[in-house]
């Protein structure tokens, strides 16, 4: 466990230079132990006791809403205001976590528990421990006194982990000058840890766009003891088997070609090397060869459309007469589902295996690389891990980001939370984070947001 000298050292560096420590904890194990799952949970709940947060250090009622289409659906919308010289920024975070059930733990998921360094609880890293930085950042700001020089836009929200009630869609459409702002701060950006260095700090300009197809044959089916040879299961799996052996060509785009370029420095070896030629020389065979076979770099290198469910047959002594698929892709930035449907058409190569989309893809604009919040970035980074790198991303996966730049709001994936990249277990079982590794990241998004409101 980690010493409480080392507890009490923390605490007092981070009240010396930035944030208070025992606040933003304190906030952090509220919002932990308050459930907000989609199936059981509340949002509005924890909305609430953060509002009731903010107006207890002197936050005016005003500036602070509690909004949704549902009322287990809550999301908190708090202002800060400043001088208006620039437009403001908006610090997006969410507050619904994914479902966590007891017998799958080795602890409660819903009480904030402390051992061997870390903290443990649903949430701690997805995405509960940005929310308690943004909250502890504002109440510590006003306890400084501190006047921006542009309005500080809080935004909690629900349904970002899946749900009917998606907060930042909801209030784009209904209360968009609540969110209105030059740029956004989101989850999304990636600080790792490897073999205990510390490696890099990420930014996240743009992620892959979802889009997931429905496969499917159908036939007249039959007596199983009399079987043919037009089987719905048989043409469904050789079609499978078809597309598990393709790859989508590789298209880099700015975002992916510098993580290549800056990862070249942080790695050694044959890996170092196919990532610095591939960043200059996007057509080497060899170096995409091999990268392809690193499942991150492959999807970075490429949209992916892999295989996630299967569903066949009536009875076990019946022919089945249909058989499904659902085919999840993640497509690059800008490419289109059209186009994505129409290959895996021509590579399943059997009419009798359609083809639909599920749902309509919405794309993801990269946000520009923008000096300020790079600088920014890169000069707290080296202030507080000399010597780590500051490196841009592109998400495999989905945020709330892509409706925010979708509305014309650029948006910037960042944590500061270092994590294991061989140990992230968001999502998972006995989620956690560093107890080093929080304060760390409290200050560092605390400087951040003064960085770019100053």
């Amino acid at each position: 466990m980690i010493s409480r000298f080392l507890i009490g050292l923390l605490l007092v560096v981070f009240t010396q230079t930035g944030t208070d420590s025992q606040l933003a904890r304190d906030i952090y194990k509220e919002l932990v132990e308050i459930n907000t799952t989609d199936s059981s949970g509340s949002t509005t709940r924890a909305a609430e006791a953060i509002a009731a947060r903010l107006k207890a250090a002197g936050v005016p009622e005003s500036d602070i809403q509690v909004l949704g289409p549902h009322p287990r659906k809550g999301n908190l919308i708090a202002r800060y205001r400043g001088t208006n010289q620039r437009r403001p920024l908006l610090l997006l975070a969410h507050l619904d976590v994914v479902e966590a059930l007891r017998q799958d733990w080795s602890i409660d998921p819903f009480a904030l528990s402390e051992r061997d360094g870390y903290f443990y609880g649903r949430g701690t890293t997805d995405d509960k421990a940005m929310a308690a930085a943004w909250i502890a950042t504002f109440i510590h700001m006003r306890q400084e006194g501190y006047k921006p020089d542009r309005d500080l836009i809080i935004v909690l929200t629900a349904d970002e982990e899946g749900g009917e009630y998606n907060g930042v869609q909801w209030l784009l459409k209904n209360h968009r000058d609540l969110v209105d702002a030059d740029f956004a701060l989101n989850e999304g950006g990636e600080s790792l840890i490897k073999n205990g260095k510390y490696l890099l700090n990420a930014i996240q300009p743009s992620e892959k766009v979802y889009q997931s197809f429905r496969l499917e044959v159908k036939n007249a089916g039959g007596h199983s003891s009399r079987p043919v040879k037009d089987n719905a299961i048989y043409h469904l799996a050789d079609g499978l088997t078809r597309l598990a052996k393709y790859q989508f060509p590789i298209h880099l785009n700015e975002v992916t070609a510098g993580y290549f370029q800056k990862m070249s420095l942080v790695h050694t070896g044959q890996l170092a090397a196919d990532m610095r030629a591939i960043s200059k020389y996007p057509g080497d065979k060899a170096a995409i060869a091999r990268l392809s076979e690193l499942p991150y770099e492959n999807a970075l290198l490429r949209t992916t459309c892999v295989a996630t469910r299967l569903e066949s047959g009536h009875a076990d002594n019946a022919l089945p007469q249909t058989a499904r698929a659902i085919v999840n892709c993640r497509l690059l930035p800008g490419e289109s589902p059209v186009e994505v449907r129409s290959t895996l058409i021509r590579v399943l190569n059997d009419p009798k295996i359609s083809v639909t989309a599920i749902g309509d893809a919405i794309p993801s604009r990269p946000s520009p690389m923008r000096a300020d919040v790079l600088g920014s970035i890169e000069q707290i980074t080296n202030q507080m891990w000399p010597g780590v790198l500051v490196v841009p991303v592109m998400s495999t996966g989905a945020t709330d980001g892509l409706y925010l730049r979708n509305a014309g709001i650029p948006t910037y994936g960042i944590s500061g939370f270092f994590e294991d990249v061989d140990d992230t277990r968001a999502h998972g079982r006995d989620e956690r984070l560093g107890v080093k590794q929080f304060y760390e990241g409290i200050e560092f998004l605390y400087r951040l947001v003064k960085a770019l409101s100053s």
